[in-house]
């Protein structure tokens, strides 16, 4: 085991720069060379131009112009392109000009996952679950605290779409690099690719352009899409929508996830090839209050992180589940606000393996975030526009990490979509974010704002 961090004494500086700390480093993993800062203090700082160094005082990352932390506020950077952090190294963070030291942290091992300051910004540095951008763990099982905070990002919310292209009961969400897949109520998915202004327009191609009309299984029903994912293959693995109710019976709950194709042909529709019908193994909800919310995580990534089984009582294990995808797909139900994980098998066989109370009094969207190895629990104007973070605790299961409200500039809107950007869109310190708002609220359904990556 290695030997215990040791925390190196800052130099005191006056407010607000000694409100600034390191609060996280990674050394090792999927996300490496990382280092975290922190605002203790009550007022926002601009760090531009701030500087951070390993041990090599040549080596520097000098912090993008214009980022600031408000209060409470964390952001983490990647230094790899300026300088690897060693097993044995430093992480420290200097004032513009890099001579004037503010904070700094040395340890004699690697992270594994991480070195994390508990409590945030004032405590010392032990090893933990990697939280950057969010609260760090601190050893109440996923971290965090219950009480809101401002929205990890930037205030402002700004369209993305043109006006009134879609209509009302634009539901889920979910980005595919260059492509952002949107799931209606209304029985359609849809395929939009970039406007050259921020924003999203209907592909025009292979008849895309006023989205796709959605059949079960055999060419029937109108399935009632409310949220959207993909799995590791990406589109040519199929896409997978969740969906409460059959449109043509809509007074009866069909809690489904729907597979179709989505790679090839240019038809006008899309027929399911295949359906897993989840409905007798749950609690009976309103046929209009079922599964809102849809995401997958990789197998690899719930093993890594210990995650329980709650079919068996054990570690999960994929080995014990025929083909499935290489993952588990979580759902949300709106009525319960309860979230579901289940193997679903080739065979059309579905082992559930977690149930997850999400606190919120509904689940409206479901959103993996590998680059912060997160789960994002959305809630729309029901909740105040709430959003929350779930982690894999000690335990193996799900626990509450964030709870944050909406970006300050957004109204309280009927938000069923929820989609961040990929790591790749990180610059800054901050990657761009998107909602779905099923109301189509002044003639526009999504909205683009920002989060801390």
């Amino acid at each position: 085991m290695a030997a215990a961090a040791t925390l190196l004494a800052p130099v005191a500086l006056a407010a607000p720069a000694d409100d600034i700390r390191i609060n996280e480093v990674v050394t090792t993993g999927s996300v490496d060379d990382s280092i975290e800062l922190f605002n203790k203090g009550t007022a926002t700082v601009d760090v531009s131009g701030w500087i951070l160094k390993d041990d090599n005082n040549s080596s520097k990352f000098t912090v993008p112009a214009g980022t600031t932390l408000a209060p409470g506020a964390v952001r983490a950077f990647d230094v790899d392109a300026a300088f690897g952090l060693g097993s044995s190294d430093k992480a420290r963070l200097y004032l513009p000009g890099g001579s004037t030291l503010v904070d700094s942290f040395g340890w004699t091992g690697h992270s594994a996952p991480s070195w994390s300051r508990c409590p945030d910004g004032t405590g010392a540095f032990g090893k933990a679950a990697l939280t950057l951008g969010a609260p760090n763990d601190c050893g109440t099982g996923g971290g965090g605290g219950t009480s809101p905070v401002a929205w990890p990002g930037g205030g402002s919310v700004a369209t993305a779409d043109g006006s009134d292209v879609f209509g009302e009961d634009l539901s889920g969400l979910y980005q595919e690099g260059s492509v952002l897949w949107g799931a209606q109520n209304s029985g359609k998915l849809w395929r939009l690719v970039r406007d050259g202004a921020g924003g999203w327009r209907p592909d025009t191609t292979n008849g895309w352009t006023s989205g796709k009309t959605l059949r079960y299984p055999g060419g029937s029903g109108s399935p009632d899409g409310e949220a959207v994912t993909l799995t590791a293959a990406g589109a040519a693995g199929g896409a997978y929508v969740a969906t409460e109710r059959n449109g043509d019976a809509s007074g009866t709950s069909r809690l489904s996830v729907l597979r179709y194709e989505v790679g090839t042909g240019t038809g006008s529709g899309l027929t399911a090839t295949k359906e897993w019908n989840l409905t007798a193994g749950l609690p009976a909800v309103g046929s209009n209050l079922g599964f809102e919310a849809i995401t997958w995580i990789p197998d690899a990534t719930l093993v890594a992180a210990g995650f329980k089984d709650e079919s068996t009582g054990l570690a999960y294990d994929p080995s014990r589940y025929a083909a499935h995808t290489g993952g588990v797909f979580f759902l949300g139900v709106e009525g319960t606000g309860t979230v579901y994980g289940y193997v679903l098998q080739d065979s059309g066989a579905a082992t559930r393996v977690a149930t997850i109370a999400s606190g919120l009094s509904g689940v409206m969207e479901l959103q993996w975030e590998p680059q912060a190895a997160r789960l994002w629990v959305v809630c729309d104007d029901t909740c105040g526009g709430r959003h929350r973070t779930m982690r894999i605790g000690a335990t193996g299961v799900f626990a509450l990490a964030a709870v944050y409200e909406r970006p300050s500039g957004m109204a309280d809107l009927n938000n069923e979509g929820f989609a961040p950007a990929g790591a790749d869109e990180c610059v800054g310190g901050t990657k761009p974010v998107y909602w779905a708002d099923d109301s189509n609220t002044g003639g526009h359904a999504i909205r683009r704002g920002t989060i801390s990556c």
